[in-house]
Order: C-alpha cells, then structure tokens, then sequence
C-alpha cells in the first residue's frame, strides 16, 4: 500500500503542476491575444474548441490507451504537450498560438483516461475511493488558491 501511496501522490503533484501552468496561462491568455487584435469572441471560439476537443477525444484515447496497453506512453505524451502552452510566447502568429492551445488540450485527451487507469491499477489495494480523493485534492490545490 505504500508504494500505491507514493504513486497517487507522485500524480497528484505532476497533475498539480500541469495545471499550475495551464491555468496560469489561462489566466493571461486572453490579454496576450488582445495584443495581437484577436477579439474576446475568436479566443471564446478557440477555446471552447479545443475543450470540446479534449471531450470528445477522450473516448478515442481511452479506447486506443486500453487496447494497445500503453497507459504510460499516453500518460507521458498528454503531459508532455502541457509544453505547447510556454511555447505560445515564442510565437506571434496567432494561428499558431491557437494551434498550440488546442495542442495542450488534446494532450488532456491522452492523458486523463490513461492516467485515470494507471491510478485505478495503484489503488486497487488502499482503496480507490481515497486513493482518488487524494489524486484530485492535490489536483485541484490551484483552482482553491484562486480564491
């Protein structure tokens, strides 16, 4: 049970982290894009995209993470494209930036169910009621620092 312990906290921190990064730029995003003339309606569009993007892959992900086995290749692979986001201020093309937005979130696709699996495997012993009690408390720190 420790290492399964270990594990959900390991998630938890990286998961923590990953959205200290995504909400962060959330929070800046829109007057970033404001300096390059996109109106509030055009970011609105991009996002509400590449959130219904992250939806409704998610399924596909799922799906493909469990028939091939590869949980932690689409685990890595999701949080790897958190990357995309510090990336966006390299960059003075909108179309890329919003490229690189949808990119992260599709990256949330690939790696909430894979994750999701790899926590239930970890949590089949120490339960899985508080095993994912832990993982989204650590998760959702950033969001209760907002207020």
């Amino acid at each position: 049970m420790e290492k399964a312990l270990k594990f959900v906290l390991l998630m938890g921190i990286v998961s923590l982290f990953g959205d200290v990064v995504y909400e962060g730029a959330r929070s800046v995003i829109g007057a970033y894009l404001a300096t390059f003339g996109i109106s509030a309606l055009m970011l609105g569009i991009v996002i509400g995209f590449g959130e219904l993007l992250s939806y409704g892959f998610r399924i596909f992900a799922g799906y493909l993470a469990d028939k091939t086995r590869r949980y932690w290749a689409f685990t890595f692979l999701g949080y790897l494209l958190i990357f995309s986001i510090p990336l966006v201020a390299f960059f003075d093309s909108y179309l890329v930036i919003f490229s690189l937005i949808i990119l992260e979130r599709l990256g949330k696709a690939l790696r909430s169910p894979a994750r999701d699996t790899l926590l239930s495997f970890a949590t089949a012993k120490m339960g899985r009621g508080i095993g994912f009690g832990i993982h989204e408390a650590l998760d959702k720190l950033v969001q209760l620092s907002d207020h």
